[in-house]
């Protein structure tokens, strides 16, 4: 990969992988990310970073459970069990994920009435988490996401990055989880905002 790319792995953490949210056929993208991330030297890696209490949890809710939506200030909220809370294991990445020369860690999620699906974007649309202008200055033009969950904050990463300008590349087979969204509606989306589909295969090759 060329110093004007950058490729972004999103929550591929413990509690995804193995914990509390667990994502089936988390475990088999870990080797094509790592390849990835091997190849990458403008790499960041973005991880949910929950307080207690977090406005996501289910458990923050009385009667609510994990699925249920709530509305909230800036519009509607999915609940979810408690995972990737601050400190603890399950906020921890895969320990088989080899991205000890990140350039950054991102840490979304970690207002604790706000939350962040995508790594460029809060939840109330308008807010930024900063990684488009650090993206910027180190002189990055393309923008490579994968992780988990594929249909949920992999996906908003994609079209954050995209909104941000930058040319998006969606890493579908270094992705997983459908996030209880329709593929169909999901890749009209990428469509739309002009992110490409493509394989961690051709990636590597090119």
């Amino acid at each position: 990969m060329a110093a004007r790319d950058a490729l972004v792995i999103v929550d591929v953490q413990n509690d995804f992988v193995s914990g509390t949210m667990k994502v089936p056929g988390a475990e088999a993208i870990i080797g094509p990310i790592n390849e990835m991330a091997a190849a990458s030297r403008n790499l960041i890696v973005a991880t949910d970073w929950h307080p207690r209490g977090h406005i996501s949890f289910a458990s923050s809710h009385d009667g609510r459970q994990h699925g249920d939506f709530i509305e909230v200030a800036h519009g509607r909220q999915k609940l979810f069990h408690d995972h990737c809370v601050q400190g603890t294991w399950g906020a921890e990445l895969d320990p088989r994920l080899r991205v000890e020369h990140a350039a950054l860690v991102l840490r979304k999620g970690y207002h604790a009435d706000l939350d962040s699906f995508s790594a460029f974007h809060w939840n109330d649309g308008a807010t930024r988490t900063g990684l488009a202008g650090y993206l910027r200055d180190r002189g990055v033009e393309r923008v490579f996401v994968c992780g988990i969950a594929r249909l949920g904050c992999v996906l908003q990463s994609a079209l954050g990055a995209a909104r941000e300008g930058f040319e998006t590349f969606f890493v579908d087979d270094a992705s997983v989880g459908d996030a209880g969204r329709s593929e169909d509606e999901c890749m009209a989306l990428l469509a739309e905002a002009g992110v490409a589909v493509v394989r961690s295969g051709d990636l590597l090759k090119a």
